[in-house]
C-alpha cells in the first residue's frame, strides 16, 4: 500500500482518498482534501498558512531535523522480498516510531518550559490589580493577610525639604 504526502499540508494520503492535479508539464500534485486543493488554486504559500506542516516547521513549532525522518523518505528502488528482512523492518518501524514520539514530546516540553512561570506572573499581576473583585473592601481591611504587603520607602530629610521648596 503506497501512502502519499499532500503537496500543500504534508499530511498522509491513503489510497482512494484525495485529489490529484496534473499540470501541463506533467508535474503531479496530490492533495488530501478540497481545502488543500482550493488553497493551491488560490496560489497560497503553504509556509504562510498557519495550519500547514511547512508553517509549523518554519516557525519552530515542529521538529525540523531528526534522524528518524530519514526512514520516512520515499524509495523507488525495488527490493527482492525476504521474509526475515520484512520482519526486522516491521520491528524497526515500531522502535523508530517510539523514538520519534519521545523526541517530539521532549521538543514540545522544551518549547513550553518558560510558559508556566510566565502564566503565574500574569495571574499574580491580574490578582494584584483586581483583588477588590475577589474580596469585599471591608474584608480586605479586616484581614491583613489578604492584602499584599506594603513597601516602606525611607525618604531623607534633604529630599523632602527640596520638594517643599519646589512647591
Amino acid at each position: 500500500m503506497r501512502l502519499e504526502k499532500c503537496w500543500f499540508c504534508s499530511s498522509t494520503i491513503y489510497p482512494g482518498h484525495g485529489i490529484q492535479f496534473v499540470r501541463n508539464d506533467a508535474k503531479i500534485f496530490r492533495f488530501c482534501r478540497s481545502k488543500c486543493h482550493k488553497n493551491f488554486k488560490m496560489k497560497r504559500n503553504p509556509r504562510k498558512v498557519k495550519w500547514t506542516k511547512a508553517y509549523r516547521r518554519l516557525h519552530g513549532k515542529d521538529m525540523t531535523q531528526d534522524s528518524t525522518f530519514e526512514f520516512e523518505r520515499k524509495r523507488n528502488r525495488p527490493e527482492r522480498y525476504d521474509r526475515n528482512l520484512a520482519e526486522n523492518t516491521l520491528k524497526a518501524i515500531k522502535k523508530i516510531d517510539k523514538v520519534r514520539v519521545d523526541r517530539e514530546a521532549r521538543h514540545h516540553a522544551m518549547r513550553m518550559k518558560g510558559k508556566k512561570a510566565m502564566e503565574r506572573k500574569e495571574a499574580a499581576k491580574e490578582l494584584e490589580q483586581s483583588i477588590h473583585m475577589v474580596k469585599a473592601p471591608a474584608a480586605l481591611q479586616q484581614e491583613a493577610s489578604l492584602t499584599l504587603p506594603k513597601i516602606k520607602v525611607k525618604v531623607s530629610q534633604e529630599q523632602s525639604q527640596e520638594n517643599r521648596m519646589e512647591e
